[in-house]
């Protein structure tokens, strides 16, 4: 029995289970990373670092689900990865930024949207086995996803970005309301649509691959106001996403 035990414990582990929580690590270290840049007063480096973050965190799922290394260990690296690079980083550089004018009150706003990005993942992690949770089931997500709830967060320090001008800076009080109210959003139970739902029906395929080309190019000749734009969009469409799934629900009920 003894050597049985010492044999499990020394298993090698292959490359292909480890790789989708290598990615995972990166999305954890460009957080941290975002908090140095925003310490040294490098605040485009700080958010683009926090942006590569949510691109690794869209790779490791998939790395994962492609080389079907899928596992609870990785499921729970990832919302701990998120607590780092989508909440506590977010929230120290608009802390650092604009919150610091009003002191104790900016920390305080900075602490309720880190901490609502930690329990919106305790509840995603605490529906990981249920099958009834809304992204299963109809296609949906409850409430604004981590990546999205961080880039929406930063968008004051975008709007500085791409239009190079202190627009934000004097407006702590407002960008403090807007903070707690991502943070509420991202605690909701509203119904977001999940990108890994989405369908493109057949004759729309080529306007889809015009839209992607033209966000692309947008996000390579001007990206902070692209990532602005794209944010808006997201907003707007939420109460449409509410009603369409409101729309489903009554269908599903009718049978």
């Amino acid at each position: 029995m003894a050597t049985r035990k010492k044999a499990l414990l020394f298993r090698a582990i292959s490359i292909r289970t480890i790789l989708p929580s290598v990615v995972t690590l990166f999305a954890f270290m460009a957080g941290l990373t975002s908090i140095k840049f925003g310490l040294s007063g490098k605040w485009e480096l700080a958010v683009a670092a926090v942006v590569a973050a949510g691109i690794f965190d869209g790779l490791d799922g998939t790395v994962a689900r492609l080389l079907k290394s899928t596992s609870r260990f990785g499921a729970e690296l990832d919302s701990l990865s998120d607590v780092v690079a989508f909440g506590v980083a977010p929230a120290v550089l608009l802390y650092l930024f604009i919150l610091k004018d009003l002191d104790r009150l900016g920390w305080a706003v900075a602490l309720i949207y880190a901490s609502a990005m930690a329990l919106r993942l305790a509840r995603f992690n605490a529906r990981l086995d249920d099958d009834t949770q809304a992204v299963k089931a109809s296609g949906f997500l409850t409430g604004v996803p981590a990546p999205m709830g961080a880039g929406l967060l930063l968008a004051p320090l975008m709007l500085e970005f791409a239009y190079g001008e202190k627009l934000v800076q004097g407006y702590a009080p407002v960008v403090a309301a807007y903070a707690i109210f991502i943070a509420l959003l991202m605690v909701s139970t509203l119904p977001t649509i999940s990108l890994k739902a989405l369908r493109v029906a057949r004759e729309a395929f080529i306007p889809a691959l015009l839209v992607i080309a033209a966000i692309f190019t947008g996000l390579f000749a001007r990206p902070w106001l692209m990532l602005l734009a794209l944010g808006a969009v997201y907003l707007l469409s939420l109460p449409f996403t509410y009603a369409l799934k409101k729309k489903r629900d009554a269908r599903r009920a009718r049978g």
